[in-house]
C-alpha cells in the first residue's frame, strides 16, 4: 500500500517591505512521504519570498515537469518557475525555456557547495535564474516552525525574512549566489 501525503495548513500574513507587497494567504501544502519537514518549510519560504495571489505549489516531488512553485498568467503561461533543492542543471535549462524567470532555493551546505562548484559556470549562463542558498542553521530554524496547522507573521526587510508564530521568532537571510 502506497503512503499518502501529509496535509499541512498555513495561514500567512506577509509584509514584504522590500517589494511593497502585503497580503494574507491560506495555504494547503501536501508533504510527500519522502519529503522532510525542512524541505516543506523551504517551499513555504519560497512562497513568502515570491508571494503573489497567483503563486501556486506544483504537484510535488513525483512530478518531473512541474516546479515546486509557479506563477502563471491568465493564459496559463508560466511567468515564474521556482525550485527547491539541488536540481540537475539540465532541468533548470529546460525550465528556462518554459519561463522568463527562474528562482532556486538551494540548501544542504556540504552538498550545495559541491553542486555549486560543479554547476555554477553553466547556471550563470541562464540570465533569468536567481539562485539563493540557505545555511544549515537557517533550515533548522525554519523546520522548528513546522506543524500541521501553523499561523505565521512574515516580514521581509533588507533581505531578511522574519517569521513569528507567536511563540518563536526565526530570522532567515538567504544568500544570493552569483
Amino acid at each position: 500500500m502506497a503512503l499518502k501525503a501529509t496535509v499541512y495548513k498555513a495561514e500567512l500574513e506577509i509584509s514584504d517591505i522590500d517589494r511593497g507587497y502585503y497580503g494574507s494567504h491560506a495555504l494547503t501544502l501536501a508533504r510527500h512521504p519522502s519529503e522532510t519537514e525542512e524541505r516543506l518549510m523551504i517551499r513555504l519560504l519560497a512562497f513568502v519570498m515570491h508571494a503573489d495571489d497567483r503563486l501556486e505549489f506544483g504537484r510535488g516531488l513525483s512530478t518531473d515537469d512541474e516546479p515546486d512553485l509557479w506563477l502563471r498568467d491568465d493564459t496559463g503561461a508560466i511567468q515564474l518557475w521556482i525550485d527547491v533543492g539541488l536540481p540537475d542543471e539540465r532541468r533548470l535549462r529546460k525550465a528556462a525555456g518554459r519561463s522568463p524567470q527562474l528562482a532556486l532555493l538551494a540548501y544542504g551546505q556540504r552538498a550545495m557547495d559541491v553542486w555549486w562548484r560543479k554547476n555554477s559556470a553553466d547556471l550563470r549562463r541562464l540570465q533569468s535564474l536567481k539562485v539563493w542558498s540557505l545555511s544549515d542553521d537557517a533550515v533548522g530554524d525554519l523546520a522548528s516552525l513546522a506543524c500541521r496547522n501553523v499561523t505565521l507573521q512574515c516580514t521581509i526587510q533588507e533581505g531578511q525574512i522574519a517569521f513569528s508564530d507567536g511563540d518563536q521568532y526565526v530570522v532567515v537571510q538567504p544568500e544570493r549566489l552569483e
